[in-house]
């Protein structure tokens, strides 16, 4: 009864409030109406405050987000799915959900009666513009009587999490592929096509095919050698992602640093798809991928990228020189000045392939502007060293600039170094 009564709308509280002074204005002036309309009257709240507080039934829910990985500026839908577990129909059921203020308002649902057993399902939709990671849930549920004098919430722990993505643009295919070196298994080459000298032969084994044996290792080790069809290999690449704050302009989806975001979103998940064994570098560091497979990891890492303080590269750059091994490094980077690219642009020596996707921030507010003279002195730093560059301006689809990752830099001469 103390639950009920301290669950009293504001309603159910003036009900209570006017019987009690109904009450004593009849006792005062002797009204037996006036008496039995007051005792009415506070008779009603407290009759549903004790029909509310006693209520027995219990409900489970559950929720389901479909998808639960959504781009910037697209739906997901949310399923609640609400089972009454007694035998007991509920009464008026008030629902809300709890959503962050990013995907829109808190939805609100009246259920009129659930029977015994029964089951609910609820469907509401969300969005947003903004990349990041936003729990939903957890769901509340408000029991009222038919009145609206009597207002019990109770709630649930259960929440989920969407992950709201870059968005992805599909790109087209261009051979970056000549370069890349490193190792794995998956891909895999023939070494027979290479010639004898270049075949790494082993032991014979139980079970080994005969038309294997390699009679000219056979004849030197003077024991039964086989031949390796294939040897495992995978390329390896860096994605460079400058996040640093002073190195873009813009504010909010249309920024240069969420266009750059994108970007580096689209190029990753295509080189990904090619096959490409792929880390991700800002100007922070390394950046640790989940095993959650190499789209989805990255994806879910970009989803949650924020600009940073840092003013220089030094803390990227030195990431990627201590990874190693990389084929590809793939940089997609804002406003540099030609003394901060020149150790960036070192980095792409000997059978590394360097492409730079640079974002013209000099320009961006203004996307029919030509090429600006930062972005000219970057551009031939990079080109200097045997870079490939491609200008993405404000406006322009990342799809539309990708080829020109594939045309080959000049061999211009820079510091010495070609």
């Amino acid at each position: 009864m103390r639950a009920g009564l301290a669950a009293l709308t504001s309603r159910g509280r003036s009900f209570l409030a006017s019987g009690i002074a109904a009450l004593l204005c009849a006792v005062l002036l002797g009204e037996h109406d006036l008496l039995r309309i007051g005792i009415l009257i506070v008779t009603l709240p407290l009759l549903a405050a004790l029909v509310v507080a006693r209520t027995r039934y219990r409900l489970s829910c559950a929720r389901r987000l479909d998808p639960n990985r959504a781009e910037v500026g697209a739906e997901a839908t949310v399923t609640l799915r609400l089972e009454n577990v007694t035998r007991l129909p509920t009464g008026l059921l008030l629902i809300e959900d709890t959503v962050p203020y990013a995907l829109g308002a808190r939805p609100r649902f009246v259920l009129d009666r659930v029977e015994p057993h029964g089951v609910r399902e609820i469907d509401y939709r969300v969005r947003s513009d903004l990349r990041g990671r936003f729990p939903i849930g957890p769901l509340s549920v408000r029991i009222t009587d038919p009145f609206g004098l009597v207002e019990l919430a109770r709630g649930f722990t259960i929440s989920d999490t969407l992950v709201v993505m870059p968005q992805v643009v599909p790109l087209p295919h261009v051979r970056l592929s000549g370069e890349w070196t490193g190792g794995g298994d998956s891909r895999t080459r023939s070494v027979a096509a290479a010639g004898d000298d270049d075949v790494a032969p082993r032991e014979y084994r139980q079970g080994d095919d005969l038309r294997r044996v390699h009679w000219r290792s056979t004849a030197r080790y003077g024991e039964l050698m086989v031949r390796r069809e294939e040897q495992q290999w995978q390329s390896r690449g860096a994605l460079l992602l400058d996040t640093r704050r002073i190195a873009h302009r813009g504010e909010g989806p249309r920024s240069s640093f969420e266009i750059a975001v994108s970007a580096a979103a689209s190029i990753g998940v295509h080189l990904a798809h090619e096959g490409l064994g792929l880390r991700l570098v800002t100007d922070q560091g390394a950046e640790h991928l989940t095993d959650t497979g190499l789209s989805h990891a990255l994806l879910d890492t970009l989803a949650v990228v924020r600009q940073s303080q840092t003013r220089t590269l030094d803390f990227g750059i030195n990431a990627l020189r201590q990874g190693g091994g990389d084929g590809l490094i793939v940089a997609v980077l804002g406003g540099l000045r030609p003394e901060e690219v020149t150790p960036l642009a070192r980095l792409r020596h000997g059978s590394v392939t360097g492409v730079a996707v640079l974002l013209d921030t000099a320009v961006w507010e203004d996307p029919g502007a030509p090429e600006s003279e930062q972005y000219q002195q970057t551009r031939a730093v990079l080109a200097g060293y045997g870079w490939r560059v491609a200008r993405l301006p404000a406006g322009t689809s990342i799809a539309s600039v990708w080829p020109e990752a594939a045309a080959r830099a000049g061999r211009a001469h820079v510091g010495g170094v070609s």
